[in-house]
């Protein structure tokens, strides 16, 4: 009964056995979270660090590709950057290791555990207390009898001295695992602290990780807006023009001036679809800014897909969503005079970028009609297969709701557009292009990789000659793709990636209007319909 009410009233008993338990777990994850080696000293540990193994990977490949490359000095940026990082996470994890790994570690694993071992040791010592306590009793029963009284007082005396040691060492020991305990509740708030200390030490780490961040971002901005070299297809009219410094996209203007070379006589041109594997090689050309003209001068329809897909992929439509509702309008209206009188208003209303590539295009459209006899182009077959690629609406509506309303609504939009080119866009440039070049322009790269433009002066001059009435040299420069070529500071371009290639086809495809198949199948339905 000593034993148990001594052990069991000990203050704190079970709290105790939960903060050891709750202390050695939250020390066992926390220390595993800890990226360095533990132990070691801090040289060592930057070493072993992941972030110090990337920045060291990074600066490699900086010396690999060259500072000259966009790519190039990203990753200088980028693994000066890291490297920053790694000895802010060093003195971080150094801070946690140091006031809150070690002394969790000897909460759980040396105050707690001595505090338990008093305990175990009182509850020997008041078990040798009750047995010196029996044996004391025994004896002085023993000693009441008569025959005994001399000895057994004795001994009884004896006995009873070491009870009471026993009991003054218990006595002691309760104490001093009182006070102890006493000791243990009170300090509960420094243990608290710990975690206290974690939140702070880690607050301070993120914000000076934060501030490097910060610091490096718009460093790595402004690279990328100084970098010219941008991809065309997909982007913004207006981010490319400004990037180019440009008046016509270059995608719209390399493949008009191709057109006008080798495709004005082509039959079907924009209808029948190219192959597959040219049209994305030359998409890509596009994208970094040249275009070998020997090898696609014999293939107008891959230079037409080229030209519908960049228009099909712009984010927003050459003829905006703004407008849409008012081309819409413009194509309700039955005279045929006011109708047009509406398309124009709706066309001056375009932003300015957007006329002048606009603009651009309808004047080719309308000099391609020209040729309808040899091409079987003629203006209500151009808007056929082209209008769906100028203007769409955000909602995505069915196939056949967009086959039968949107189509001929737009049709009916971009038909009189073309066949009063002259009317909606008038004058023209009566300056001849004169460029003075050799049969072959070479563009060296930095890396020594070259890439040829083969347009010819005597192709300048005929081309001058045929744009004399129609208002195309808007640039005033639209000639040899190596003379606008945006990526001439990389030594070589990556293979694109079929599977992303792929899912961004299939994306275009549902968000625009029609494919070259529903041009295809329209054709067919209006030359059904007359």
């Amino acid at each position: 009964l000593i034993t148990e009410g001594i052990y069991s009233h000990s203050p704190g008993r079970g709290r105790l056995d939960l903060v050891k338990q709750v202390s050695h777990s939250t020390h066992k994850k926390l220390t595993a979270c800890l990226q360095g080696q533990q132990g070691t000293d801090l040289d060592k540990r930057s070493k072993k660090l992941p972030l110090t193994i990337l920045a060291q990977c990074m600066v490699e490949g900086a010396a690999v590709l060259g500072d000259d490359s966009l790519l190039g000095k990203m990753l200088t940026l980028c693994g000066e950057t890291e490297e920053k990082l790694a000895q802010e996470l060093l003195v971080f994890e150094f801070q946690i290791e140091r006031d809150v790994v070690e002394p969790l570690y000897v909460l759980a694993e040396v105050e707690i555990p001595n505090i338990q071992k008093q305990r175990k040791h009182l509850a020997k010592l008041v078990l040798d207390m009750d047995s010196a306590r029996t044996r004391w009793q025994q004896s002085s029963k023993s000693s009441s009898h008569p025959s005994n009284v001399q000895q057994g007082g004795a001994k009884s005396d004896s006995l009873r001295e070491e009870m009471e040691e026993t009991a003054n060492r218990m006595e002691i020991c309760r104490d001093q695992l009182s006070a102890d305990m006493y000791n243990f509740m009170a300090k509960e708030i420094d243990y608290a602290n710990y975690f206290q200390t974690l939140i702070e030490v880690q607050a301070e780490y993120h914000k000076k990780s934060l501030e490097i961040l910060q610091s490096v971002l718009p460093q790595i901005k402004a690279h990328q807006e100084a970098w010219i070299e941008k991809p065309s297809y997909g982007k913004a009219l207006e981010e490319h023009l400004a990037i180019s410094g440009r008046e016509i996209a270059f995608p719209i203007e390399a493949c008009v001036t191709m057109l006008l070379e080798c495709g004005m006589e082509e039959e079907g041109l924009f209808r029948v679809a190219p192959s597959a594997s040219k049209l994305k090689k030359l998409k890509a050309s596009l994208d970094c800014g040249v275009m070998d003209v020997q090898e696609y001068s014999a293939d107008p329809h891959a230079i037409a897909g080229a030209l519908k897909s960049y228009l099909r992929e712009l984010p927003e439509p050459l003829m905006t969503f703004e407008l849409y509702d008012e081309w819409i309008q413009a194509s309700n209206v039955q005279d045929m005079d006011k109708r047009l009188q509406a398309l124009l208003c709706t066309c001056e209303k375009l932003p300015a970028d957007n006329l002048n590539n606009f603009r651009y295009l309808i004047k080719f459209l309308a000099k391609l009609t020209e040729h309808q006899d040899a091409n079987k182009m003629t203006p209500g077959n151009i808007a056929i297969v082209l209008g769906p690629n100028l203007l769409w609406t955000h909602s995505e509506g069915n196939m056949t709701e967009m086959m039968t309303t949107m189509s001929l609504q737009i049709v009916g939009i971009v038909e009189p557009i073309i066949q009063h080119a002259d009317w909606f866009f008038p004058g023209g440039s009566t300056e001849r292009v004169v460029k003075t070049c050799s049969h072959t322009h070479t563009h060296t790269h930095t890396h020594t990789h070259t890439h040829k433009s083969v347009f010819s002066c005597e192709i300048w001059t005929h081309l001058s000659l045929l744009f004399l009435d129609i208002e195309f040299n808007l640039t005033g420069s639209y000639g040899s793709p190596v003379h606008t070529n945006h990526n001439s500071n990389y030594s070589s371009m990556p293979s694109p990636d079929m599977d992303q290639s792929e899912r961004k086809q299939q994306h275009d495809q549902s968000r625009r209007p029609l494919s070259v198949a529903t041009d295809n199948m329209m054709l067919e339905f209006y030359k059904k319909d007359g």
